[in-house]
């Protein structure tokens, strides 16, 4: 097993190991005391792993009640929230009990939200079963949800007080998810793993399993020293959001239904490379995305997209925060104006 602490206002343990699903009730009682507990999932993931993650439970003497909600962004809302709210007062869930994310990164934002905001903050534990929450959004403690005016507007900093990641969860993705979250493991080498970025050049799709646990392992480690750094995303955090700022736009113009976070991600990252770096670049950088099944260009227009890029929670003002990567390894956060932007993305 490999083990990351992760030294944030609450310091916790990211746990990376094949198999360890089946043991993570052993692992849960190491950290946590409490006897009951509420795993939240969506469907697709109750249906392949809430069994085995609730039978680890109970052999370790914790009792839990599981909440489904349907799979996808749509369910990320205020509406859901409510519903959880509503299941944890039905199961009389109190301060000393704990909430369990078990799935991807709408499970986890979600479940860790409401774990902030139940009873003024209670308790959880990240599970990620997808690539893209194992290597990104489980571990930092945001938490979110997204509202009509844009993705991810309400939210809070919420550490969880444990992360499991199995990589042998992972085995189970339609390849069209181990894709999504091939995009973020992209980003990571990009700001700041020239090494990574050349590992993932010499394998693609089909064969990225070989080398998956030092993958995750990794980009886990980059996440640990920047949030270590800015907890609460003021400075260096927002390297992270590396082709997020259009990723996003693109998601909302797709209405977050046929394109994935990942797919927005990496258009975003090929788009500002492409126009504000060097040709060999942005074409190394286009071969790796392709290799992992992943888009390079969006048919939505940027007259289009540059709207939804002004709502962005990265906006400061009248400014909006980019990361541009001009050599593999090294980010710069730049900040301009909205409109000097758009010269820039529409030039």
């Amino acid at each position: 097993m490999k083990i990351i602490n992760v030294r944030t206002s609450r310091p916790y343990n990211v746990l990376i190991e094949r198999g360890s699903l089946k043991k993570s009730g052993e692992l849960i009682s190491q950290v946590i005391h409490s006897k009951k507990a509420v795993v939240i999932t969506d469907d697709k993931v109750n249906s392949l792993h809430a069994d085995i993650l609730v039978e680890s439970l109970e052999k370790n003497g914790i009792s839990a009640s599981v909440f489904v909600f349907p799979h996808g962004e749509q369910s990320k809302s205020l509406t859901v929230l409510g519903q959880i709210y509503d299941f944890l007062c039905e199961k009389r869930i109190t301060r000393s009990d704990f909430l369990i994310a078990l799935g991807g990164g709408v499970v986890g934002d979600i479940t860790g939200f409401a774990a902030a905001t139940y009873l003024r903050g209670i308790e959880f534990v990240q599970i990620p079963t997808t690539l893209l929450a194992q290597v990104d959004s489980s571990v930092g403690g945001k938490t979110a949800i997204d509202i009509a005016g844009g993705k991810n507007l309400v939210g809070s900093f919420k550490q969880p007080a444990l992360v499991i990641c199995d990589s042998d969860t992972l085995r189970t993705l339609p390849q069209e998810e181990l894709s999504c979250g091939m995009a973020e493991v992209i980003k990571y080498g990009m700001i700041r793993d020239e090494k990574l970025f050349e590992t993932l050049e010499k394998h693609d799709i089909s064969n990225i399993d070989d080398v998956m646990d030092s993958v995750v392992y990794t980009c886990v480690d980059i996440k640990r020293e920047v949030v270590e750094h800015d907890e609460f995303d003021t400075g260096e955090r927002m390297m992270l959001n590396f082709g997020h700022t259009l990723g996003h736009a693109i998601e909302g113009w797709h209405n977050y239904t046929d394109y994935t976070h990942g797919m927005g991600v990496a258009v975003g990252m090929c788009i500002i490379t492409e126009k504000l770096c060097s040709p060999e670049l942005s074409e190394r950088l286009k071969k790796c995305v392709k290799s992992y099944g992943l888009p390079t260009s969006t048919e939505a227009p940027m007259s289009e997209l540059l709207p939804y890029c002004s709502t962005d929670k990265k906006c400061d003002s009248d400014s909006i925060n980019y990361i541009v990567c001009e050599k593999i390894g090294q980010a710069q956060i730049k900040k301009v104006t909205v409109s000097e932007f758009s010269v820039l993305m529409e030039g």
